[in-house]
């Protein structure tokens, strides 16, 4: 009987591990992995991005996200972007509807998933989601009152591909973005690995214990346009970054940014709340 007692508990234990490690957040702010949004549930998210272009003046991007999955292998997000300018305005910059479809529902050791993104927004927007093209720390520098008057409507594209190993999660996106007004297609990358830092469940419920944070390093960038494909002249970034996710759903993320390119900026700090709410069927 306590044989059989010791190999419950064990077997228990071993599940509420994989479902620890299955519900981590990503601490990824760019780069994208293979795991989906839980149906019926929403989550809320908040994430700025704080720079301080040269030649130009402090800023704080906020994108507020919608995020919502209708069946297991499709999520799909809205995103409302905001900036603030030192010395200038704060001003709403535009929207994003993003739909992600995994395309294989079983566990692979590499699972790509579809990514398809409109965007209507406009020149002064900050929040820098991704790097594409030639997109570089002069962008940030334009008055908003210039850069608010040139309205963006573009299409993305990406092909995520990501697997899990032993606790590691890597992740690589190739990122396809298009100006509907007929600019060429600009071309960009991100990719990530991160792990927990605890695979195993703590027996009590605590919001201290090591397998609620996730720290990984991401590095994103572009690589040129339909016509130039090339990685001179273009912005790249190496980001540590950290997930805290605690037992109430509520998760908050972190992450440095430092450009390594003379046409990036040389810093960004990067920060996200996100909370997972239920919904009923």
């Amino acid at each position: 009987m306590r044989l059989s007692l010791n190999r419950i508990i064990a077997a228990t234990a071993a599940l509420l591990a994989c479902g620890t490690a299955a519900a981590q957040e990503s601490p990824y702010f760019v780069t994208y992995d293979h795991h989906m949004e839980e149906p019926h549930h929403l989550e809320i998210s908040i994430e700025p991005v704080a720079g301080a272009p040269k030649g130009g003046n402090r800023f704080l991007a906020t994108a507020t996200e919608l995020e919502f999955a209708p069946k297991a292998w499709w999520t799909t997000e809205l995103y409302l972007d905001t900036q603030s300018t030192a010395r200038e305005s704060s001003i709403y910059t535009g929207y994003r509807i993003e739909n992600r479809v995994r395309l294989l529902m079983d566990e692979h050791a590499v699972n790509p998933v579809l990514y398809v993104e409109y965007e209507d927004t406009n020149g002064a927007d900050k929040t820098l989601r991704e790097i594409v093209g030639f997109d570089s720390a002069a962008d940030l520098i334009a008055p908003n009152g210039e850069a608010r008057l040139e309205r963006e409507r573009e299409l993305e594209t990406k092909l995520i591909l990501s697997g899990d190993r032993s606790g590691w999660n890597a992740a690589a996106n190739l990122i396809a973005e298009k100006n509907l007004a007929g600019a060429p297609w600009e071309f960009g990358y991100a990719i990530g690995i991160s792990r927990p830092l605890a695979l195993a469940a703590s027996p009590y419920r605590c919001s201290f214990c090591r397998e609620n944070f996730s720290a990984g390093i991401e590095a994103y960038g572009g690589i040129g346009e339909q016509h130039a494909i090339t990685l001179a002249e273009t912005s790249h970034y190496i980001a540590p970054c950290l997930s805290w996710t605690m037992p109430s759903g509520l998760t908050l993320k972190v992450s440095p940014s430092f450009g390594v390119t003379s046409v990036s900026s040389r810093f960004l700090m990067r920060f996200g709340v996100s909370y997972e709410v239920p919904l009923t069927r």
